[in-house]
């Protein structure tokens, strides 16, 4: 029995690596909440979630005060039962980004023990599925950059053999996006993968007016065109275009994604493990939509997605955006154009003990048995 006995829970801020923007926000910092399960064995795992500036404290004030205590002398094993406890237990501020945040910083921690416990790899434990994940890039996308800079990092991508790069769009005028993106494909050729991302920025007519101008272009997917509860105009997109549409990121909870997959408001699958509130329902996202022969290809958090896209027999990309350089030993090992789990037990990430305690929000909150 791994019985929980201790719970570290900390915040580390992180600056992101360059500049990032996109047609409605920009990138200001990562928080970073993460949580540090002991058990009565001797076992520890560890979980984190993030933001990009907004929101940590009410993520850390979530766990201190209603969602850790609850774990105290507890199966760390029972992985699913916890889980829906502690939604459940969360019930009035469900579904929502903070509570998700909450319980994938548990989640991830539990299938960090999980993996240790068993001597074995995430993505071996998860399903075992792929050993290696085609590979795109969006750290040289974002909605600032130039034009020129877009074509560079795209053909330094390509040379780099990853297997497309994702432009932001939501430029004041189309054609603005047009000219980008144009510039972009006549340099990569018909052979790489361009995607585009709006984060929810158009109305439902500027969605089906711009993806009628993108649709020459050949591009591999058209993300978050809408804000992510209209379903609606979701559908009315998808039934317009021939644009595979993607969304995930801004969704908390596996039943939403089920109505878009019903409703045929989508065709591919993002979530985001962290905002959908962890390992446990990210695998449910993921065989959901195998079950509508869609591909799930996850939002940012690449150094965990590639050990749960390698669990997945239709996870089609992992995203390239590094995130925890500043306090990890590790990194996420890319041969030939393609991400590769780690073998190593847990979730594949060897945290740097002293990089964070550099870097800490505040001094760590600990909760004994």
């Amino acid at each position: 029995m791994a019985i929980i006995e201790c719970i570290e829970i900390l915040q580390v801020d992180l600056a992101p690596k360059v500049k990032r923007t996109d047609a409605i926000q920009a990138f200001i910092t990562q928080e970073t909440p993460m949580l540090r399960i002991h058990t009565r064995d001797g076992l520890v795992g560890t979980g984190y979630s993030y933001t990009i500036g907004t929101g940590g404290s009410s993520v850390i004030g979530l766990l201190r005060d209603h969602l850790a205590p609850r774990l105290l002398g507890r199966e760390a094993g029972e992985i699913e039962l916890l889980w829906k406890e502690l939604f459940f237990a969360t019930h009035a501020t469900a579904v929502g980004a903070i509570t998700a945040l909450a319980l994938a910083t548990i989640d991830t921690a539990l299938w960090d023990l999980r993996c240790r416990a068993a001597n074995r790899p995430l993505w071996l434990e998860a399903g075992g599925a792929q050993r290696a994940v085609p590979l795109y890039t969006t750290e040289g996308g974002w909605l600032h950059i130039d034009k020129a800079a877009l074509v560079e990092d795209a053909l330094a991508a390509k040379a780099a053999g990853f297997g497309g790069s994702k432009i932001k769009v939501g430029r004041p005028h189309v054609a603005e996006d047009i000219e980008r993106l144009s510039a972009v494909r006549a340099a990569v050729g018909p052979a790489f993968d361009v995607m585009v991302d709006a984060n929810q920025a158009f109305t439902v007519a500027e969605a089906i007016r711009r993806a009628r101008l993108y649709e020459p272009l050949d591009l591999a997917w058209f993300e978050e065109p809408l804000p992510a509860e209209d379903i609606d105009g979701h559908a009315r997109l998808c039934a317009s275009t021939s644009l595979p549409v993607a969304v995930g990121e801004s969704i908390y909870h596996p039943s939403i994604f089920r109505e878009y997959a019903q409703r045929g408001a989508c065709s591919i699958m993002q979530a985001d493990v962290a905002r959908i509130g962890g390992i446990t329902p990210w695998l449910k996202v993921a065989h959901l939509a195998e079950t509508f022969n869609m591909a799930i290809c996850p939002h940012f958090l690449m150094e965990l997605h590639v050990s749960l896209c390698a669990a997945v027999p239709n996870a089609a990309w992992v995203e390239w955006i590094p995130q925890l350089d500043d306090i990890t030993t590790s990194r996420m090992i890319v041969r030939d154009g393609k991400a590769v789990p780690s073998d190593q037990p847990g979730l594949g990430i060897a945290w740097d003990a002293e990089a964070i305690a550099r870097r800490q929000a505040f001094t760590p909150i600990v909760l004994k048995a």
